[in-house]
């Protein structure tokens, strides 16, 4: 015949000079223990919906393409439609790209200021909070301000000239209409 199994209360008191008391038996789901499992599950939901939706949310609004170099890209957002079809009609559309004039130099910096823009579009779009028609950010026009002076450098040092106000004449201010209708 078996022995009868032993509590781990009963081993504990068999061992000479400790009490059974001594070492209270574990305890299977402390409150303590049970609150840190419930902050972590609901950390890991909370982390793994917002995954899911950003996820989907990139797929959704066609994400990767906004990393290549493709003008049609600018256009998944139908706000864009009348710029892809200026800039398809225009002079620039042989020689310029949409990062090409929408983009600083550099690895980096050309990928940091999509990734901003990319946010702030979505975010716009999607709360539908954005001027129509569209407009150009200070920043980024300040980003295609330098790229139309980069490209035609040797035109703008000789007409180059500040305005009465102390600043610098934009390259927009007489060629509004250069590379895509505004």
């Amino acid at each position: 015949m078996a022995a009868p199994r032993l509590t781990a209360e009963r081993r504990r008191a068999r061992v000479p000079g400790v009490r059974a008391t001594d070492h209270p038996p574990h305890r299977r789901g402390a409150p303590r223990t049970r609150g840190l499992a419930l902050a972590e599950t609901a950390a890991g939901l909370l982390l793994g919906t917002a995954l899911g939706i950003g996820a989907y949310t990139f797929v959704y609004a066609k994400g990767a393409s906004y990393l290549s170099n493709d003008p049609n890209a600018c256009a998944n957002c139908h706000v864009m439609t009348e710029q892809l079809d200026g800039w398809s009609r225009g002079s620039h559309r042989a020689v310029a790209t949409c990062n090409d004039c929408h983009t600083p130099p550099g690895f980096v910096a050309k990928y940091a200021t999509k990734a901003s823009n990319g946010f702030w579009h979505s975010f716009a779009f999607t709360s539908g909070r954005f001027p129509d028609p569209i407009q150009i950010t200070d920043r980024n026009h300040r980003v295609t301000e330098k790229a139309c002076r980069k490209c035609h450098a040797d035109v703008v040092h000789d007409i180059d000239r500040v305005t009465r106000e102390g600043r610098e004449l934009s390259c927009i201010s007489c060629h509004r209409s250069v590379g895509h209708p505004h």
